[in-house]
Formats: C-alpha cells, sequence, structure tokens
C-alpha cells in the first residue's frame, strides 16, 4: 500500500523514541518518522531486528538520524537510562511510540492458561508502565510531547479465547489514559503541552502477512504504513485534542 505524504517534514528537528521497533509495524514507524524528518531512537530486545529495521529506515531516507539500542523494558532502570541518554544526547524527546506487542489465545475461555496472562502482563503492560514512567519527564519539557499507545479493539469487547489478551490490552490503556491525566493537570488552564494518546486497530496486517496468505481478506485490518502515517498525524492535532483520547482507526466493536 502506498503511503501519502501529506505530514513530510511536520516534525523536522523533534526526537521520537520508538520502543519495540524490530517488527513489521516497528519499521514502518520508523521510516515514516523518518521521512516526517524526525530524529528516530529505537529499541527492541532482539538486537539483530533491531539492527535490520534501523539500517532500512536509513537506507531509505539519506541524513535521516535513526538510532537503535537493545533496552530491556521489563527493567525499570534501564528503560530510565536509556530515555535520559536520549534526551542528554539530542537534548530533547518529543515522543514515545509504544509498539511492544505479543498476543496469546486460548479456543476456549475454560481452557485459557494463566501462563500467558504472565507472559502478557510483562510484555504489554510492564514495559507500558516503565515506558510512561521514563519518559514522562522528557515528554513534559517537549513543549509538544507524545507518548502514542497502540492498541486492539479487543480490549473493549473481549472474547472467551482471549481473556489474557484483552485484559492485559484494557490495563495498558488504563494506565496509558492516567499518564494523560498527569499532562492534563501539568497543564493547568492552558491545557496539556504534552498528550497521552491510545491508537486502535482490530489488527495489523503487512505484505509479508499478504504473501503468506494470498487469498486472505484481511477485513479490518490496519496496514503498518497506515498505522506509521496516523502515528505521524498526532502531532498535527493539539495536544489538548488528542490527550487521553482513543484514535479509532478501525470500526469501533
Amino acid at each position: 500500500m502506498t503511503t501519502t505524504t501529506g505530514n513530510q517534514g511536520v516534525l523536522e528537528g523533534a526526537v521520537v523514541a520508538v520502543a519495540g521497533a524490530g517488527g513489521p509495524a516497528g519499521r514502518a514507524a520508523l521510516l515514516r518518522l523518518a521521512e516526517a524528518g524526525a530524529t528516530v531512537v529505537a529499541s527492541d530486545a532482539d538486537a539483530g531486528r533491531l539492527a535490520e529495521a534501523v539500517d532500512a529506515a536509513r537506507y531509505a531516507h539519506g541524513g535521516a538520524t535513526v538510532t537503535g539500542d537493545t533496552v530491556d523494558l521489563l527493567d525499570l532502570d534501564a528503560t530510565r537510562d536509556w530515555a535520559d541518554r536520549t534526551e542528554k544526547e539530542f537534548g530533547r524527546i518529543d515522543g514515545l511510540v509504544h509498539l511492544v506487542g505479543g498476543w496469546r489465545g486460548s479456543a476456549s475461555f475454560a481452557e485459557t492458561d494463566l501462563a500467558d496472562w504472565d507472559l502478557l502482563e510483562k510484555l504489554l503492560i510492564r514495559t507500558v508502565q516503565h515506558t510512561s514512567l521514563a519518559f514522562e519527564g522528557p515528554l513534559k519539557r517537549s513543549g509538544n510531547g507524545r507518548y502514542l499507545l497502540i492498541s486492539a479493539a479487543g480490549a473493549s469487547k473481549p472474547t472467551a479465547g482471549n481473556a489474557a489478551y484483552a485484559a492485559s490490552k484494557a490495563a495498558a490503556e488504563a494506565w496509558t489514559l492516567a499518564l494523560g491525566d498527569a499532562f492534563r493537570k501539568a497543564g493547568g488552564e492552558g491545557g496539556p503541552h504534552a498528550a497521552a494518546a491510545i491508537l486502535v486497530v482490530k489488527a495489523l496486517v503487512n505484505d509479508q502477512m499478504r504473501a503468506e496468505r494470498p487469498n486472505a481478506k484481511f477485513a479490518g485490518f490496519t496496514d503498518v504504513t497506515e498505522l506509521a502515517e496516523a502515528v505521524v498525524g498526532v502531532w498535527n492535532r493539539p495536544a489538548q485534542e488528542v490527550n487521553g483520547q482513543r484514535l479509532w482507526l478501525t470500526p469501533k466493536p
């Protein structure tokens, strides 16, 4: 799918961190953020995938500053160190895009394996807690900061086989909205200068998935390039308008 370029340059001079940058959505986000003029600071637990994503973004946009750092986002101190290093090196942080994902499900509610919850609690909740706590200060200081969580429609309408996943996503959304309230309170009567928002999809699709399943419809799925475009577009809207909001990229369930 093609990506529109209406937001080209909108992030010129901005510094945006991307957590979970090694997957397809992360790769698309790095490309689009670099195209929009941002300095992009990427992290992922998989050093190999991260290096490939960073190299692809650098190659596609010659001259763009795209860096990669293997960070253990399950370690709060390591996450704080990443935020501190980034702000010290580049002088500011204007965004954190949270793309750390994972999915586990079951055939029925009764067959839910609580080991799935243990895993998803770490991937989908703990990483949100750590990145939000580590980046809240820099995003406030930015003057136009954005904390963006990518979530799933299933958080609002859980199904029997998705109990652990939906509950994890719902908890991550609640935590992000609490960060948004902190931004609101910090802004006072003038309104927030930073925003925490949730981009909601049914599921994501990319070219590799289409190639592997050429007959699949992927109905209602959001292409990773569309998600990346939506991420950049959040900076085009006032912080007060998007703070504490669920921004739906798919019809509400």
